[in-house]
This record gives C-alpha cells, sequence and structure tokens, in this order.
C-alpha cells in the first residue's frame, strides 16, 4: 500500500490535485468553500493549509488529526 502523506508547505490546489480525497478531508474540518467551483484553481493556488487555517480561524491540530485519522502522515 502506497503512504499517504500530506505536506503542508504545498499549496492546496497541489494537494488536491495529487490525491482527490484531500478536498474531501479539508471540507470536513471547515474549509466549506473549497468545494465551490473556482476556488481550488483561484485562492487554492497560493493557499497552503496552515495560511488557511489561520484565516479561518480553524485549529491546525484538529486538521492534522483529521489527516491521521484517514491515513495520512504530516510533512512539515
Amino acid at each position: 500500500m502506497e503512504r499517504k502523506i500530506i505536506d503542508l508547505k504545498k499549496s492546496v490546489y497541489e494537494l488536491c490535485s495529487g490525491a482527490p480525497d484531500v478536498a474531501a478531508i479539508l471540507e470536513t474540518v471547515g474549509f466549506k468553500d473549497i468545494t465551490k467551483p473556482g476556488m481550488l484553481a483561484t485562492a487554492g493556488r497560493f493557499m497552503t493549509i496552515p495560511k488557511g487555517a489561520s484565516m479561518k480561524k480553524i485549529n491546525l491540530e484538529n486538521i492534522k488529526e483529521a489527516f491521521i485519522e484517514q491515513g495520512y502522515e504530516i510533512k512539515e
């Protein structure tokens, strides 16, 4: 089985392009706009998960935990 790694330095666009389930996980932790048409292609190109978490006031540890629960390793 391939290891799933989430690199917090990559843009949300890069992460979602590489693994389609990333957008769904982000939506469940509070990034509701990520699934809106065009958001990923615009804001997602420069936004990282830590930047987005700070902007939306979402606890980064909760986001990391959600990815770990889905079998991801966190790379910071």
